[in-house]
């Protein structure tokens, strides 16, 4: 199968491509010079598999697809007509929904409104909040590539650690206060785009580098707000670190207080958290490795591409019975 897909939440994308490597799909990544969202191929801080296939993307028409992935609105309703034709507009398509909706309760319509296209989100969370109008959705939990060998997390760094990309411009949304307040009380790193120009952030690193610095730091915090399951938490649980977390969207159904992590809404309750698994190395080996047991049970390649493979074939099956709207 050919799958045509922009180049959108890069960690998640490396992820699926991963894991269907040497199965019969191939992945193509459109790019642009200048490498505009959407555009950027193989990103330089990931690793991809041998079937995902950078094309420039006034190639796109040339080529023989069988299936569209879109991930933003802009992909779908902008993109597409830029650089697919129209038999490529009406291929079977899988809108991947990241994101939580955003505004008001009653207000949280989806963009797409199309019985023809299979929306995939990834939270069970998502799919309640989101209205999707007469699109069919699925879940597909995410997925985690185990990147550090059973057994390697040290700890011996008396510090926590966060992984938030661009902080400094999403702000609130992804805690910035949050992680300002509490690294006043207790020892704190960042890493992620743009964290360099945030106290304590080392910068945006190679995935491999950052999973390898991270074993040896305590603890992982989460500070954001309001997102879904961010997939640098699930990968921070693989790797053995305890996690302490705001008790927001779809983290309540991952974590159990105090058995596979910490979380709460209540901010001095979290630094307490942290204190202490800064005074308890033992503690907090035990709970990583909770955590890691629950990535190994929800989280797992096999039940991800098993997911995936039924959202294709449905994804195709729907296409046969409701012809694609002029797009």
């Amino acid at each position: 199968m050919n799958v045509f897909v922009w180049q959108i939440h890069g960690s998640y994308l490396n992820t699926l491509v991963q894991s269907f490597a040497g199965a019969q799909y191939r992945f193509y990544l459109p790019t642009k010079l200048g490498k505009p969202e959407g555009y950027g191929g193989r990103g330089p801080t990931y690793s991809w598999s041998p079937e995902t296939v950078e094309v420039p993307a006034e190639e796109v028409r040339d080529l023989n697809l069988d299936l569209v992935v879109y991930q933003t609105e802009k992909n779908f309703f902008e993109d597409a007509r830029d650089v697919l034709t129209s038999e490529q507009r009406a291929l079977p398509a899988i809108y991947l929904e990241h994101n939580t909706p955003q505004g008001h309760i009653n207000e949280m319509v989806h963009p797409i409104d199309d019985p023809g296209v299979l929306l995939v989100h990834v939270t069970h969370f998502n799919d309640l909040f989101w209205d999707c109008r007469k699109t069919p959705t699925r879940v597909i939990d995410h997925a985690v590539i185990p990147s550090i060998p059973e057994g390697s997390y040290t700890g011996e760094l008396d510090r926590g650690v966060s992984l938030v990309n661009d902080m400094p411009r999403r702000k609130r949304v992804v805690g910035g206060d949050v992680f300002q307040r509490a690294s006043e009380e207790v020892p704190l790193d960042l890493f992620g785009f743009n964290s360099k120009e945030v106290i304590g952030g080392f910068g945006d690193l190679p995935q491999a580098e950052i999973h390898e610095r991270m074993r040896a730091y305590r603890f992982y915090f989460n500070p954001i707000r309001y997102t879904s399951l961010p997939l640098s938490v699930l990968e921070a649980m693989e790797i053995g670190l305890p996690v302490v977390a705001l008790a927001t969207t779809e983290l309540v159904t991952v974590i159990q207080d105090g058995q596979n992590g910490f979380i709460d809404t209540n901010v001095d309750n979290l630094v307490r958290r942290m204190r202490r698994l800064l005074s308890d190395p033992v503690k907090a080996r035990r709970i990583g490795e909770a955590g890691r047991r629950t990535i190994r049970e929800r989280f797992g390649l096999e039940r991800f591409v098993a997911d995936w493979e039924a959202a294709f074939a449905e994804a195709l099956k729907l296409r046969e019975v409701e012809p694609c709207a002029s797009r």
